[in-house]
């Protein structure tokens, strides 16, 4: 299915009097300008149909340093630019006075982009692979749980299903609730792969066609919007965080990419034993050089390391493999147009924009620099004793958030992809997170500590 040519989810080529016009025909009354912080998390403005003229001349502003990671409170005016082929109508809102959105890249008061908008630090890397004459194709697999709201309305972790993988309903209690999140994204343009359960009782996924980088990068947000709301309808919380619950799977966000050259998929070679063209290695091996420094990026907070633990199917080792899923990068059993590799170690607590900004530049770096990565490791590295590791010069992830900041603060290579405004304020913020962590007390050390002290 990832190969499919011709059914990307279409983006519309609107001109700025087809949005007037659909917005007056369909009755859409609140347009939510929307864009993202540096951690992903969904920001927007709403304005009225009658100030639409306005933003579409990119007048709409907000205030930069009300938003974690922008600006300070001397440089805060900022400009929202809308990107005219996200126009999307949400089929979930009245369908008198409907809301649309549309999503925005981010500009200073002096109308230059503003650097630490991850939209932006996403297009410098299309574009860098626009200039080696490459275009980055991406699919990704979204994971994420349906827990019980409490009296209150607010989200907790208890769930009465005990469904695994592949079960369905009346065992799987979220089926209804994951066909209508369908529905919903078909709707809005989705090409929805399949949809199923997932390991974990009340884990779920739901995977959709790949497409370009940044259009992935904002499917990825609307479908987290999507598949929140809808949940919220059938009385359930939908969570992406990595690990909600002790002693199950947690959730993740495989990466499949590809690039593509004159339209062909150029990571393909047939003569080769695995599939593989030495474009296709080169990239891979850049990855695998910079993904300690890149962690930080792709597995962003604290919870992220307790799903990147041995037993639970997430990656741990830095390796490679075509044919078994314990190590980071996967090459699926696929030809021609379909051949691809899968990053496995990114969650979709990831701010999408900058984990795909980060996995595109360090795979070109490895094309630029020809690196060739280490022997494919075809057996379950996890079996594999310390000393058998350490013979193959199998290294680890970061085992934990400050470990993997502080890789990602000594590699030049980052500050690069990111640019050093949101470098520096993702290193500051993500140790102003860590230290609040490591300040808890939690309910594992008084039940291990209190009364042997």
């Amino acid at each position: 299915m990832y190969a499919q040519k011709g059914r990307y989810r279409m983006r519309k080529n609107y001109s700025r009097q087809d949005i007037i016009k659909l917005v007056e025909e369909e009755d859409v009354e609140f347009i939510r300008m929307q864009f993202t912080d540096i951690f992903g998390n969904l920001k927007n403005v709403a304005v009225t149909a009658a100030q639409l003229e306005k933003a579409l001349d990119n007048e709409c502003m907000f205030d930069g340093s009300s938003i974690e990671g922008f600006t300070d409170v001397e440089d805060s005016d900022m400009y929202l630019y809308p990107d005219w082929s996200t126009l999307e109508i949400f089929p979930w809102r009245p369908q008198q006075g409907k809301v649309a959105r549309l999503i925005c890249d981010v500009y200073r008061s002096d109308r230059k982009p503003f650097e630490g908008d991850p939209r932006y630090v996403l297009k410098r890397a299309i574009k860098e692979a626009e200039d080696m004459g490459y275009t980055f194709r991406v699919g990704a697999e979204c994971e994420f749980f349906l827990f019980h709201l409490d009296e209150n309305g607010m989200p907790t972790t208890t769930s009465h299903e005990k469904a695994g993988y592949f079960d369905v309903g009346p065992v799987d209690l979220g089926e209804n609730a994951r066909r209508d999140m369908v529905l919903t994204l078909e709707d809005m343009g989705f090409v929805v792969e399949a949809s199923h359960h997932d390991v974990a009782p009340a884990q779920h996924e739901i995977s959709f066609l790949y497409d370009e980088a940044l259009a992935t990068a904002d499917n990825i947000m609307t479908f987290k919007l999507a598949v929140k709301t809808i949940a919220r309808r059938h009385g359930l919380h939908a969570t992406f965080m990595p690990k909600p619950k002790y002693g199950m799977n947690g959730s993740g966000m495989h990466i499949n990419m590809s690039l593509l050259k004159d339209g062909k998929n150029i990571f393909a070679d047939e003569n080769d034993g695995y599939g593989l063209s030495q474009t296709a290695y080169a990239f891979l091996g850049g990855i695998m050089t910079h993904i300690r420094s890149m962690t930080a990026i792709t597995n962003p907070i604290v919870n992220s390391y307790k799903r990147l633990v041995p037993g639970y199917e997430a990656p741990v080792y830095i390796a490679w493999s075509a044919t078994n899923r314990s190590p980071l990068i996967r090459i699926p059993a696929a030809s021609g147009d379909a051949v691809r590799m899968e990053l496995r170690c990114p969650d979709a607590a990831a701010n999408p924009y900058l984990t795909l900004a980060a996995v595109l530049r360090a795979g070109l770096d490895g094309i630029k620099k020809q690196t060739v990565p280490p022997t494919s490791v075809d057996c379950n590295i996890f079996h594999m004793s310390e000393n058998e590791r350490r013979e193959r010069n199998i290294e680890e992830l970061p085992g934990t958030l400050m470990e993997a900041v502080s890789c990602m603060e000594k590699d030049s290579f980052m500050r690069e992809t990111l640019g050093s405004h949101v470098f520096e304020k993702y290193i500051a913020l993500k140790k102003e997170e860590w230290n609040r962590y490591r300040s808890q007390i939690t309910d594992w050390e008084i039940n291990e500590y209190l009364n042997q002290y």
